[in-house]
């Protein structure tokens, strides 16, 4: 680290396989003091992808909300937990975050106007446009991978159903058609398959249809209660939580064989999302009496608590690589 005429620090690294005696390179990154976590971060995926193969998510960014007191924060944070940031607080309830492909957006679920609305909210500035405000609760937003819309789920026609929405507004457009509840709709990696919760065969399970709607098949048939789906990025997992004997545990299913694995012996899970390079998964959950986020590794072999989080903490999500 050297410092710079305009004050700036120039960070420059090298990573040198001692075994092969091989240099795997280099990078110098000019940055400013806010910005040397963040440096550290970038060095980190470059090890990491070096030695993998794989893309390493250091630098990237989870968003969460927590509750204090009687006060709803919305979090961006670094992917270790550190360096958290409200994006917003309110006196009423903020749930679902979803970040948008590329990271610079985030939608959420705001009852501020004593009831759920769906908000976009830009990272960098803070200024937020509303997405859905129709008639009965709008909830569970999902951007799909080009950005252009979301699923989300809405009451319009008295009971909740899927529907996609423009990501500049406009008619939602119709994606189920039951009598049912369909919710928690989210996009496969290709954007060619949702992925949802439904009631519709007595009990909450998670189906599958195409990304334009029409006929649903069921995914999960192991126990009665299965909410909360997250697909990986590869394709090849299906996150989800599962009701076991009364407590609520991160399984991850194989979707080509249909094989479930129970990732947590806890019993408060909720809300699995992905890291963007598939290799981990983040979810709150409770640890040693208090909520907590964790990640664990695809065979649940390692759990790491992530740190900074303070209060109620809920549905945290990772977000994509930074474009």
């Amino acid at each position: 680290m050297s410092r710079l005429a305009d004050g700036r620090f120039d960070v420059r690294f090298r990573l040198w396989d001692v075994v092969r005696g091989q240099d795997l390179g280099g990078l110098s990154y000019p940055v400013s003091a806010q910005d040397l976590r963040l440096a550290a971060h970038r060095i980190a995926d470059h090890v990491y992808e070096k030695i993998t193969g794989d893309k390493g998510v250091f630098s990237t960014r989870i968003a969460y909300v927590s509750k204090v007191a009687q006060r709803y924060s919305l979090w961006v944070a670094d992917a270790d937990g550190e360096n958290a940031r409200a994006a917003l607080s309110s006196p009423e309830p903020i749930i679902s975050p979803s970040w948008a492909p590329g990271g610079s957006q985030l939608a959420y679920v705001s009852f501020e106007a004593r009831k759920p609305v769906i908000y976009a909210h830009d990272v960098a500035t803070g200024k937020r446009r509303l997405l859905a405000n129709f008639r009965g609760s709008n909830s569970a937003p999902a951007w799909s991978p080009d950005g252009r819309q979301l699923v989300a789920t809405l009451s319009i026609s008295g009971n909740a159903q899927i529907y996609a929405v423009g990501a500049n507004g406009g008619e939602p457009q119709r994606l189920t058609q039951t009598d049912s509840i369909d919710t928690e709709p989210v996009f496969s990696a290709d954007g060619k398959t949702i992925f949802f919760v439904s009631d519709r065969g007595g009990s909450p399970q998670i189906y599958r249809m195409g990304a334009q709607g029409g006929s649903a098949q069921r995914v999960t048939f192991v126990g009665n209660y299965n909410i909360s789906p997250n697909p990986s990025p590869d394709g090849r997992w299906l996150a989800f939580i599962s009701r076991v004997g009364g407590a609520f545990r991160l399984h991850v299913m194989e979707l080509s064989s249909g094989n479930v694995t129970a990732l947590t012996d806890t019993s408060a899970d909720e809300s699995p999302s992905f890291a963007p390079n598939g290799r981990m998964i983040i979810y709150a959950t409770r640890d040693k009496g208090q909520e907590a986020l964790m990640t664990t590794t695809l065979d649940g072999r390692i759990k790491t608590r992530l740190a900074g989080a303070q209060g109620d903490i809920r549905e945290p999500e990772w977000g994509p690589f930074l474009r």
